[in-house]
């Protein structure tokens, strides 16, 4: 049993789980760790030469059945968002926004046809995703988008645009949803149309290895077969958001276990009036509080992923899971950089690092506040969001 896993959550996982999170762990750390300060520090990733990488390891749309995916638990998920994250929040989103929000949209909405046509590709990391949701003026509120798909005989005139998109400017297609006379609807938008451009996000200081786009969309035209046939309403793009907000419960434990790691390790080897500062009182409380609030995360991680895998999951113990989990993983960064002190304020250590984009995890796929209605709705009855 390591240091960090207080309740031997490790001896519970089976072989074949501990074999994907030891591969992907050992990938992580040799191909990833050495270079992700480098990458933060520019704001560059090699996004397409990694998603190939990753679609070697299989981890893309992992959990989907067919077209080239592996079919795996939402559990065995689970951990590799955690391996993943524990390098990088903008790692796990590359990830995660391929398979958990673009390729799952059309596994689970798309035609026999774009399912064909894409998932494989996807799957392998030689095609990329993005998935066009959040808006300009539309973010908490996607029922308020003012993109518009029009029907011009058999085909469609899309005219908006998105923002914040991940993978946008990178993305061979992107999943755009649009309001239309039928309701909002979906649809697949290849790189390359004409009207459609992209322009990326600069001077973030948050999720910097991470490509962030806005879309635009100046009277697209696309075929019929661009239709995503089975979304409907606005249940379409949320049942997507529900898919991805479970790789984020997990994946933040990842960041928040290797912030305290290396905060330990920090606090053994400082010395101050004479002995390592981990020997102080204060210090251990701090550690203590941080180790207990790691394990919580990671059993209500575990807890969900149980549920998933059991089919019974409800979006409600989603929210629940993105409420306590990127708080506390926040929360325990917050506190690691107050015991590394100045050095704490560098990418020599990852600590603020992972902080600065657990802000923007904090945020995105429903916001906290978002999270905290619809908990409050699941335990009183009453719908605050209007």
């Amino acid at each position: 049993m390591s240091r960090l896993d207080m309740l031997d959550l490790d001896s519970e996982l089976d072989s074949e789980s501990r074999m994907m999170r030891d591969t992907v762990r050992k990938f992580a750390d040799d191909r990833l760790r050495p270079h992700i300060r480098d990458w933060f520090e520019d704001g560059t990733l090699p996004a397409r030469e990694l998603a190939q990488e990753f679609g070697k390891l299989g981890v893309l749309g992992m959990h989907l059945k067919g077209y080239g995916c592996q079919g795996a638990t939402a559990s065995q998920y689970a951990l590799v968002c955690a391996e993943v994250e524990a390098v990088d929040s903008g790692l796990r989103s590359l990830v995660s926004v391929q398979g958990s929000l673009a390729m799952y949209a059309i596994w689970a909405y798309g035609s026999e046809e774009q399912k064909q046509r894409w998932l494989p590709g996807m799957a392998a990391g030689e095609l990329i995703g993005c998935f066009g949701l959040t808006e300009p003026d539309s973010g908490s509120d996607p029922g308020s988008m003012t993109t518009r798909a029009t029907r011009d005989g058999d085909d469609w005139i899309l005219h908006g645009s998105k923002m914040w998109i991940t993978n946008g400017s990178l993305a061979d297609v992107a999943v755009v949803w649009a309001r239309t006379d039928e309701g909002i609807r979906g649809f697949l938008v290849e790189k390359g149309m004409p009207g459609y451009t992209t322009t990326d996000v600069h001077h973030k200081i948050s999720l910097r290895a991470s490509v962030t786009s806005a879309l635009s969309f100046d009277e697209v035209r696309l075929p019929a077969e661009s239709q995503l046939p089975l979304a409907k309403g606005l249940k379409g793009p949320l049942g997507c958001l529900t898919e991805a907000r479970f790789g984020i419960i997990s994946g933040v434990t990842g960041a928040a276990r290797d912030a305290l790691e290396s905060t330990i390790d920090y606090a053994n080897s400082r010395t101050q009036f004479g002995r390592p500062i981990s020997g102080f009182q204060l210090t251990q409380r701090k550690l203590a509080e941080m180790g207990v609030a790691l394990n919580q995360a990671q059993l209500t991680a575990r807890r969900l992923g149980e549920l998933k895998d059991a089919g019974r999951i409800t979006p409600a113990q989603i929210s629940f899971g993105k409420f306590a989990n990127v708080r506390a993983a926040l929360e325990i960064c917050r506190e690691a950089r107050s015991i590394l002190g100045g050095s704490g304020i560098t990418t020599e250590y990852p600590v603020l690092r992972h902080a600065v984009n657990l802000e923007t995890v904090y945020t995105y796929e429903g916001t906290h506040e978002v999270h905290t209605l619809v908990l409050g709705q699941a335990l009183t009855g009453q719908d605050a969001f209007r």
